[in-house]
């Protein structure tokens, strides 16, 4: 169904005054309309599974599957109009990394919301919480094991970040390009599996007060976008394989290169409230 729609709503040649326009004319997609409707159904069916309904697990693999498959095929068709057809100006990359930056803003404010959360509740501990501050039972992690390791890999993939885009912007098809982007994201990958692990040997839960639930909501939101932001880089990677960027025209890597450096920060202070302040 959406192949059929694509080719009925998006021809291969874009019309001549698409072309000649200074700005982007978006020809109009099915995209966005299937991955607002699968992002609603992975809501709707993570509630269900929530409660424990008899698909509930199906539904949100269902709906997680129609996500990816939506958004492969519409950053597809992005990578297609700017690499391929030539449609982002310098105008349009102007306003795609404005957007980048109102993006990365708004992350910023999620990420606030959950620093006032546990600096309102560590400050001024409540009766509820024996007014001490980790609440009483509560045995935390040591800040120094995997919290630091994943500090200092985090800090590691953003300095091999900065010199992939270095050396792009000198040679984009020096091997070296590719290899400091390549370690960025081993980096990641091996941030994760530390994070689970610590995860699964954690000695509270999201149910121990609230501290617990501060604490796996900032770090696992986190690290959602660590996985987010690998996605990102793997698709980088791939695409500098295929000779797609250049040293004027990466904008794609930039906007990865933003929100990988806007999770490093993050994590710093994550690091230094959470787990060594807050412990």
């Amino acid at each position: 169904m959406f192949f059929l729609l694509k080719t009925i709503i998006r021809p291969d040649q874009a019309p001549k005054e698409y072309q000649r326009a200074a700005a982007h004319l978006v020809r109009p997609s099915p995209w966005p309309f299937s991955t607002a409707i699968s992002l609603g159904s992975l809501l709707l069916s993570s509630v269900s599974y929530f409660h424990f309904c008899q698909y509930g697990l199906f539904n949100v693999l269902f709906s997680l599957i129609l996500l990816v498959f939506s958004m492969f095929f519409w950053f597809s068709d992005v990578v297609t109009e700017g690499t391929f057809e030539g449609q982002h100006t310098l105008l349009v990359q102007r306003a795609l990394r404005f957007g980048m930056f109102l993006f990365i803003l708004s992350e910023v404010m999620f990420f606030v919301s959950f620093f006032w959360a546990f600096f309102h509740f560590s400050l001024s501990p409540s009766v509820f919480l024996f007014c001490v501050w980790p609440p009483k039972g509560i045995e935390t992690i040591n800040p120094w094991g995997i919290p630091f390791l994943n500090t200092v890999f985090l800090l590691s993939s953003g300095a091999t970040l900065t010199a992939s885009h270095r050396m792009l912007l000198v040679s984009p098809t020096h091997k070296a390009t590719w290899h400091f982007l390549f370690w960025t994201v081993m980096y990641g990958l091996i941030f994760t599996g530390f994070q689970i692990y610590e995860y699964i040997h954690c000695p509270f839960s999201i149910n121990d007060s609230v501290y617990g639930s501060v604490f796996f909501m900032a770090t696992g939101f986190h690290g959602l976008h660590v996985i987010v932001g690998t996605i990102f880089l793997i698709v980088c990677l791939v695409r500098l394989g295929k000779s797609h960027f250049s040293a004027e025209r990466h904008l794609g890597f930039e906007c990865a290169a933003y929100y990988w450096h806007f999770v490093d920060v993050v994590w710093l202070f994550l690091f230094v409230t959470i787990y060594w302040w807050g412990s």
